[in-house]
């Protein structure tokens, strides 16, 4: 008898075992896959959470931009970055790129981040067709550099009626908007060639337009490293206010940073475009 009473009691202990063992095993595996959820979810909300804090931030420095009052604008004859009210007294350069984001654009912006200088890329809409191009634009917009319109195809705006210009001028403005966000606040006519109608035009779109006081890249003398320098540096027309134009060229983007570091070493202030007022 006592034998079958032990018999029971060792029974009863192995079930209760067993069911213990049983219940702490699926606690285990669900809390096993609740981890794994989680860590699933997290991973699917990292990139969400990394945008919308980008945006956020950008949303921020842009409220700062707008919040301070201009210091510069351009003269409508000269193109010259003009003081404000004498807000701005130190002597002052802009620098300006056309023809991005072609093969160096990428490069010169990261030189000119490298020396904290800022400037304005003007772009054409046939260099932003592919996926790889548009990354560059976006890579560069989110240095913090300012995006220009240069119009799409590079057309000579006199030679188009005005149903092409219009299109030439707000089809990269669309373009650039779905690429980077903002459409541009500036813009640059092929050659400098504005005509009446685009003239109106820009300002209808709430663009500045600009062309240049000087530049010299496109010259086939000045095609080097050095021969770029030295013209950019000492030309009778570098002066205060001066909106220098350079282009996404192998020999300009070589030469970036002599004529940034040379530039400041002659007293000149690297204008930064968020500072130029813009149209409201």
């Amino acid at each position: 008898m006592k034998h079958i009473v032990w018999l029971i009691m060792a029974m009863a202990l192995f079930v209760s075992a067993c069911a213990e063992d049983k219940t702490g095993a699926e606690e285990e595996s669900a809390q096993e896959m609740k981890q794994e959820q989680t860590a699933d979810h997290d991973e699917t909300e990292q990139p969400q959470e990394e945008n919308e804090a980008s945006a956020v931030r950008r949303q921020v420095q842009s409220e700062q931009n707008q919040s301070t009052a201009p210091l510069y604008q351009i003269d409508t004859e000269t193109s010259s970055v003009l003081p404000i009210d004498d807000k701005a007294t130190e002597k002052a350069v802009l620098p300006t790129i056309d023809d991005a984001p072609d093969e160096y654009a990428l490069e010169m912006a990261n030189t000119l981040e490298s020396l904290e200088a800022k400037a304005i890329f003007f772009v054409n809409g046939h260099f932003l067709n592919s996926p790889e191009e548009q990354e560059i634009l976006k890579q560069i917009h989110g240095m913090g550099f300012e995006i220009g319109n240069h119009t799409n195809s590079h057309s000579y705006l006199p030679d188009l009626p005005d149903k092409e210009q219009k299109e030439e001028i707000i089809s990269l403005n669309d373009k650039v908007k779905k690429i980077i966000g903002e459409r541009p606040r500036f813009f640059r006519p092929p050659n400098g060639a504005n005509t009446d109608f685009t003239k109106q035009f820009i300002k209808d779109e709430g663009m500045v337009s600009m062309n240049w006081t000087y530049g010299y890249d496109w010259e086939e003398e000045y095609q080097s490293k050095e021969a770029i320098t030295e013209v950019m540096l000492e030309t009778e027309y570098l002066r205060n206010g001066a909106n220098l134009l350079m282009h996404d060229r192998e020999w300009t983007a070589a030469a970036l940073e002599d004529i940034v570091t040379g530039l400041r070493e002659q007293g000149y202030n690297i204008v930064d475009p968020d500072s130029i007022k813009t149209i409201e």
